[in-house]
């Protein structure tokens, strides 16, 4: 009986830390159509949010969540799909990121593409790809995992389908789970870059756009 008494104070106290995450006075929330909140303007839903954005291995509420911040329940959900495609998926951080850049190329996000090319850069896919796939053009000299991704994004992006032998060639290549999660990071950056471009979402001060149009 005591010991199960010192395993719930534990559990009581460690709960109470987690809820007790502090909410800076200043969220440096950016947006335009969707006014940037302040925290004193948060209902107890939006706070709950902020709390596990700040906890979270993202710890910041930049991008999409001054948006999702007007549908927090929503956007609690997205923001656990969000760190799992970001952190803990199966697909290496080189490729996840390539099919991010794809994706915000696709739909000409510049601040999603702002901040994946210096994370893609990080992870180490080769600058001469990025600025390919920047102009709208195939890159030359992928690496085979590289090309295998550059083929499923790009067809799954822009034909809303994926041939049989591009969907055999990235299940022989990665298997299925992987695969499975490939088609997650698109389809949640395709949400999240529809979220930013409805709000118009500003890029840092200073920062300019590094996508050109493609027509």
């Amino acid at each position: 009986m005591r010991l199960r008494f010192i395993l719930v104070a534990i559990l009581a106290f460690a709960a109470i830390a987690t809820a007790q995450t502090p909410i800076p006075a200043d969220l440096h929330l950016r947006g335009d159509r969707f006014k940037p909140l302040t925290a004193s303007e948060l209902t107890p839903e939006q706070k709950i949010l902020v709390e596990h954005l700040l906890s979270s291995e993202r710890g910041s509420v930049n991008g999409p969540f001054n948006v999702l911040l007007r549908s927090p329940e929503m956007g609690d959900l997205a923001q656990k799909l969000g760190a799992y495609i970001r952190f803990h998926t199966t697909v290496p951080t080189k490729l996840n990121e390539f099919a991010i850049l794809i994706t915000a190329r696709a739909l000409n996000v510049q601040y999603e593409w702002a901040a994946h090319h210096k994370y893609a850069l990080q992870a180490g896919l080769s600058p001469a790809v990025i600025d390919a796939v920047a102009v709208g053009k195939r890159p030359h000299s992928m690496q085979p995992d590289e090309e295998v991704v550059y083929n499923f994004t790009t067809e799954l992006v822009n034909t809303k389908q994926v041939s049989d032998s591009t969907y055999r060639a990235a299940v022989d290549k990665f298997g299925e789970h992987t695969v499975v999660d490939l088609i997650g990071v698109i389809g949640y950056y395709h949400f999240v870059s529809m979220l930013l471009n409805v709000d118009r979402y500003p890029l840092p001060e200073g920062a300019q756009p590094e996508l050109k149009p493609l027509h």
